[in-house]
């Protein structure tokens, strides 16, 4: 799904930098940039599964999420963050976002993204989206020991990817640090982060995708919880991966 202009969000572009923004924070659009510069030169480790997530504090009590385009595997040790294209994969994962949310799918909202170009077809990417409060399903289990709220949490989680599913989402890489878990007040709530590669179908996921969404899934948990400790065969059976 490639990035077509949308009346809702504006683009600004100075120098190398284009920033494609909410209309809601267009007048923010340069203290944006100027945050997001000092971010994608910047060392330290942001949060996240490759350490690749940041806040922004902006003018008026706005918050943003952040995340820096970071590769994985081999060739994270060459390109670290350095992408070859002419579609850049934020814009892209902007424009699946937003039809995911107009599908009802519970996704971030998205707010925006930037590309830094460093060459013809050599890009930096960030996306953004609004800023929410919680933790990743894999931190929440391992602090929340309550039984039946870990288990209503597992159940929230199962039900947003029955949601992604039955409207047409297949997401390229879920695993449990891609589930982001909620609270409002008593109330919890999961919401799907991460569209990086995502596809958006005209159609439910076949049960194949299904699968094989569940499978990386269950990969994600027998990494990060080897010894079952966190995730044993009920909550396993909860999320449908057993």
């Amino acid at each position: 799904m490639k990035w077509r202009s949308d009346p809702n969000f504006s683009t600004f572009r100075i120098g190398r930098r284009e920033l494609v923004i909410h209309r809601d924070l267009a007048s923010q659009a340069g203290q944006i940039l100027q945050q997001l510069g000092a971010l994608t030169s910047a060392v330290e480790a942001g949060a996240g599964n490759r350490q690749s997530a940041f806040r922004l504090n902006l003018d008026e009590g706005a918050e943003l999420f952040a995340r820096r385009g970071r590769r994985g595997g081999l060739i994270a040790s060459i390109l670290s963050d350095t992408y070859v294209g002419i579609a850049p994969r934020p814009l892209t994962e902007l424009a699946v976002t937003i039809e995911a949310r107009r599908r009802e799918i519970p996704v971030a909202e998205p707010m925006g993204a930037m590309i830094e170009w460093i060459g013809p077809v050599l890009y930096r990417g960030v996306f953004l989206t609004r800023a929410v409060r919680g933790m990743t399903l894999w931190e929440f289990l391992k602090t929340d020991d309550d039984p039946t709220v870990r288990n209503h949490v597992l159940a929230q989680a199962r039900a947003a990817i029955d949601t992604m599913h039955d409207k047409g989402l297949f997401h390229a890489d879920l695993n449990l640090h891609n589930l982001l878990v909620t609270q409002a007040q008593e109330s919890f709530t999961v919401i799907i982060i991460d569209l990086d590669k995502s596809r958006l179908l005209d159609a439910p996921v076949s049960s194949a995708m299904r699968r094989a969404n569940a499978s990386r899934l269950l990969r994600s948990a027998r990494k990060l919880d080897p010894s079952g400790q966190y995730l044993d065969a009920a909550a396993l059976s909860i999320l449908n991966l057993e």
